[in-house]
């Protein structure tokens, strides 16, 4: 399958590092101009810089700014007046004891991983309407319906986001416009590494670790290891292309599949 993104701007949040980055670099190759974001001026432009030796000829415009604020979002705006393909994969993650999680903590993880995807949506969907024309993505994850129980405020905030999607999907009906969640599984990113060895044992060679980690806390995954950050920008390329027009308001898996799946 050829996927040609040429012409089409696209918004990746969270853009850095991890997923966002996998996801800014297939986009890039697919012809797309990606818009890389992150809060740090500095990383940003050193992130684009990086990028643009995986995607020679690339065009990437660095995008820096806080976006789970108004102020931030409103400074999006104006660096990337119009985006065909939004891409929501800003967010933060951590194990903690449910009982010692505190108010600001839960306010602060819907802050980031929810509010932040709505407000990008609200500013952009009309334009992509307007165009008749658009994608629009949410990076949710398997703990939005497998509630781990050392993340219940994260899976709580990757729940709201099917439903934040599957809304908006609605709200686009025949408009020409997708609006999709990406279901992403363990990823093996930098900071889930750290997370890894919050669980497991810290003298553990990495290998070890992650089937360690795998064996104990993921038991239920068929694919037995971590997902890469590539597997899942692979789906997310795809939802951005004209092959995907007749897919929207689903929640497509990335998760490793699951022994006893109780997702759709």
């Amino acid at each position: 399958m050829h996927i040609d993104l040429t012409g089409r701007t696209a918004l990746v949040t969270g853009s850095t590092q991890g997923i966002g980055a996998a996801i800014a670099v297939a986009l890039a190759r697919a012809g797309a101009r990606v818009g890389i974001n992150g809060r740090d001026e500095q990383r940003v432009a050193d992130t684009v810089e990086s990028l643009a030796g995986q995607a020679p000829g690339a065009d990437l415009v660095p995008v820096a700014a806080d976006v789970s604020g108004d102020e931030g979002a409103g400074r999006v705006a104006e660096l990337l007046p119009d985006v065909d393909i939004l891409v929501n994969n800003l967010g933060v993650f951590g194990a903690a004891d449910p009982l010692e999680i505190t108010d600001e903590e839960w306010r602060r993880y819907f802050e980031v991983n929810v509010l932040a995807a709505v407000r990008l949506t609200r500013l952009y969907l009309p334009g992509m309407t307007e165009r008749g024309w658009g994608r629009v993505q949410y990076v949710a994850s398997d703990s939005a319906v497998v509630i781990p129980a050392e993340m219940i405020h994260y899976g709580m905030s990757k729940t709201a986001l099917l439903a934040v999607s599957r809304g908006f999907a609605k709200k686009a009906a025949g408009t020409g416009v997708t609006v999709n969640s990406v279901i992403a599984g363990p990823t093996h990113t930098g900071g889930v590494e750290d997370f890894v060895y919050e669980l497991v044992d810290r003298d553990l060679p990495w290998d070890e670790a992650q089937r360690a980690f795998m064996r104990e806390h993921r038991p239920q995954s068929l694919l037995q290891r971590l997902i890469e950050p590539e597997e899942i920008a692979h789906m997310v390329v795809y939802l951005s292309s004209e092959q995907a027009s007749a897919t929207t308001g689903g929640a497509l898996r990335v998760d490793g599949g699951y022994i006893d799946s109780i997702l759709p």
